[in-house]
């Protein structure tokens, strides 16, 4: 690594903290047992493609910048020699680390890579704790112990059996239905018509196609074909759940809204994906708006979906050929009035960054070779690609792709917003004294249309790098635009007030801006500085009223937690929204009312799997 590469790295943990792939470690005199979990996490978890160990920094405890000082240690040769050697030693397979150690006006700085190990490799352990207190995974910045079911998963890659390919014993032949086998001649007529498959018989069909194996003169159908080709009773009976479909619509632009009013439209799709992709395809395209054009030399008008139905077939594609479908958890599409999410069990094997490169890492690999006969998807890596250029073609924002490990979900979502139109550039004229870039202003569109973004949102729908993105956030943070929140990897922006009213002083200059916790609104009165919130003032009970109207600098505790669980019984809510009905900040109603409450069970997040979601809220648990 040359010095270029370093301050590369140091800038990224210093606008971004400790990450998936970088760990820092004090370490001033020796190598402590949290380094060899973190060695052990950066070899075993799968597409992650290794990490970085950085011993040398020390966090900055006033949450000042910058996050890290460097301190240095003290005899990096030793230091280097005994990382070495623990690597070699203590793990059940020797581990060759890459090091370099950097010199820095305030200290040296070591700098280990740890690669991937390779599948047949891992699990890789701490030999003194043994396999089931010693194999780690890297979830987010921490380390994880591998689960038993973690494991597995590692022994499964390691054999290089993928799950679709597993033969159900419990299954029998009758479990095929005959239409999904018949839908499949005749897709694959429509792409060959002198396909040599097409000439065999249904068992040969199914077992060329690996769908099935024969095993003692017995067909048994395998993951892969019952997922394709089975009943709906087989499906039922064998994959209650994490083979169906979801599709819901809902009113407005937030998720449940109305308590009593959940959702317009919902549809399940429980049948075989040969006969579930096409009707689900054409069930979302027929939600999606039309606009019609005329086009040259035709006195016939063309209508035109805001959303080109190629980029809804790759998205329903890859949803179903890189879904877990050992997860037990349905795939949901939901159409907002301004978006359509596709939420999907099972995280990316491809690391973020790599995302839309050509090459492809399937996790069911039969379903995506079926599909691909079908031309139906790609497995060449070249799906997101597609979706990107045909959403810039459209003149609408890029797609947006959240990869979680923690909770096993990828997340796409589209906007039909389309850029630049004469509304927007009528909103922009609000901002016209920050002189903003066509980036900055593109991204004020989304965060307007998303109500939040992230540093690798941007980095998508401006096509820069990660560092460029960070001083562009915050030069928009600065300007009181946008808010920050969340800590290293689950950083993220959401519109300040100012953006969304487009209320700018005149001739305010950017240097005499305010901080963004002096951004925090001042409240000494309900009814006239909370107008967003004085519907919902309205309904609460008048006793309740009274007494946030009365809530001074003193209230005890108690009494505090108790308006808080009474507020949240009657509807979810928003942190900034507490805060303000409360006249606390944000912070301090975080940590010493929402979060005690949420450890003793008295009140649950909104989204429980998403801590961090933008739309989090707090709803008393019944």
């Amino acid at each position: 690594m040359d010095q270029l590469e370093f301050e590369e790295l140091l800038n990224l943990i210093q606008n971004a903290d400790e990450s998936e792939r970088v760990e820092v470690k004090r370490s001033a005199e020796k190598i402590g047992d949290s380094a060899l979990e973190t060695i052990s996490a950066f070899s075993n978890e799968p597409g992650l493609g290794g990490g970085y160990l950085v011993l040398g920094l020390t966090k900055n405890d006033s949450n000042k910048a910058p996050r890290y000082k460097v301190t240095g240690v003290s005899n990096p040769d030793k230091l280097q020699s005994e990382l070495v050697t623990l690597c070699r030693q203590n793990f059940n397979k020797p581990i060759r680390p890459a090091i370099d150690i950097l010199l820095h006006p305030e200290g040296p700085i070591i700098v280990a890579y740890i690669s991937e190990a390779e599948t047949y490799e891992k699990p890789i352990f701490i030999k003194s704790r043994g396999i089931e207190k010693g194999a780690y995974r890297r979830i987010g910045p921490t380390d994880q112990l591998c689960t038993q079911e973690d494991l597995d998963m590692l022994y499964q890659f390691r054999s290089q059996k993928k799950f679709d390919k597993t033969v159900l014993e419990e299954a029998s032949w009758k479990d095929f239905d005959p239409q999904a086998i018949a839908a499949y001649r005749v897709y694959r007529k429509e792409v060959n018509p002198k396909a040599k498959e097409l000439a065999w018989n249904d068992q040969e069909l199914m077992i060329a196609l690996r769908a099935a194996v024969e095993i003692k003169n017995v067909i048994k159908p395998t993951v892969a074909g019952i997922i394709l080709f089975g009943t709906e009773m087989a499906l039922r009976r064998l994959f209650p759940i994490s083979s169906r479909i979801d599709y819901i619509t809902v009113e407005g632009r937030e998720w449940v809204p109305h308590p009593e009013k959940r959702y317009s439209q919902s549809y399940e799709f429980g049948e075989a994906l040969v006969l579930a992709i096409p009707r689900v395809i054409a069930n979302i395209m027929r939600d999606i708006p039309y606009a019609f054009s005329m086009q040259p030399n035709n006195i016939f008008r063309k209508d035109i979906p805001l959303i080109p139905d190629v980029v809804i077939r790759e998205a329903v594609c890859n949803a179903v050929m890189h879904r877990d479908y050992r997860a037990g958890q349905t795939i949901q599409i939901i159409r907002y009035a301004n978006r359509i999410e596709f939420l999907n069990p099972g995280y990316s094997l491809k690391p973020d960054d790599q995302l839309g490169l050509p090459g492809s890492i399937t996790r069911n690999d039969q379903i995506a070779e079926v599909l691909h006969d079908l031309q139906i998807a790609e497995v060449k890596g070249t799906g997101i690609r597609t979706m990107r250029e045909a959403m810039r073609e459209a003149n609408l924002s890029v797609p947006f792709f959240e990869s979680d490990r923690t909770v096993n979900k990828f997340t796409l979502t589209l906007l039909t917003h389309h850029f630049f139109d004469e509304k927007d550039i009528e909103w922009l004229k609000n901002f016209k004294e920050f002189d903003l870039t066509d980036e900055e202003a593109r991204t004020l569109i989304v965060v307007r249309e998303m109500g939040a973004i992230t540093n690798a949102d941007y980095r998508n729908i401006n096509c820069v790098e990660t560092l460029t993105a960070s001083a562009s956030l915050r030069r928009l943070r600065d300007l009181g635009l946008l808010e920050q929140k969340g800590r290293s990897n689950a950083t993220y922006y959401v519109p300040t007030s100012k953006l969304l009213t487009g209320h700018i002083k005149p001739n305010l200059q950017s240097s005499n801006l305010p901080s963004s916790t002096e951004l925090t609104p001042k409240i000494s009165g309900l009814s006239s500085e909370l107008p967003s919130l004085s519907s919902e003032l309205a309904g609460l009970p008048s006793d309740l009223q009274n007494e946030l109207k009365v809530v001074g600098r003193r209230v005890n505790p108690e009494k505090m937690k108790e308006l808080v669980k009474r507020l949240c019984a009657i509807q979810p809510w928003k942190l900034p929204e507490l805060a303000q009905l409360l006249r606390r900040h944000i912070n301090y109603i975080r940590q010493n009312y929402l979060l005690p409450l949420i450890d003793s069970d008295e009140l649950e997040y909104l989204f429980p799997h998403q801590p961090n979601h933008p739309q989090q809220a707090y709803r008393t648990k019944k």
